[in-house]
């Protein structure tokens, strides 16, 4: 009996990386004979990274991890896990927040596009970083080089330092 091979698609935004995504990262492409990072654009967040600048950061991230690639996407998550022929979809549990509406998209996406979810519970050290807060805490001036890919880190302070200075002092000057 012949194995056919399962490609997984990891979805996200990922504006930018952490530290909790990679961990997904890296346990999932155990379970997978392909996991493909796929980057989104979400209209509904400011992006700090443009989504070519995404794409070549996580490349380079995973460029050592066999099994491993990124691609970029701007159509609905579904079509383009149909497009390239995904079979499952991968997505990171930290909370039981993420659980609830994890489970209503996973149930939305099977009935609607016929594929499956598979959840991973991300460490419990990451259980807490997502990408909006990590982009809060840098843009108020906060250390975040904990949360982020040490690479990722160097670029969102290059980033930030093109954007003009929010003031960050903890009283007020009035």
């Amino acid at each position: 009996m012949s194995h056919k091979p399962v490609r997984a698609i990891f979805p996200g935004s990922f504006d930018p990386i952490t530290n909790g995504h990679m961990d997904v990262i890296e346990r999932g492409r155990k379970l997978f004979d392909e996991l493909i990072v796929a980057v989104g654009q979400n209209p509904l967040k400011d992006q700090l990274f443009t989504q070519k600048e995404r794409v070549a950061m996580i490349r380079e991230l995973v460029a050592d991890r066999s099994g491993v690639l990124v691609d970029s996407y701007d159509c609905l998550t579904v079509e383009f896990a149909a497009q390239i022929g995904a079979d499952v979809m991968l997505r990171g549990l930290r909370n039981l927040t993420d659980v609830q509406y994890e489970f209503q998209l996973a149930m939305t996406n099977r009935t609607v596009a016929g594929i499956e979810t598979v959840f991973i519970m991300t460490s419990e050290e990451y259980g807490y970083v997502n990408s909006t807060m990590v982009r809060e805490i840098a843009l108020l001036g906060g250390d975040v080089s904990k949360l982020i890919p040490l690479t990722v880190y160097e670029r969102l302070k290059q980033r930030l330092e093109e954007k003009p200075k929010y003031n960050s002092s903890c009283h007020d000057n009035d």
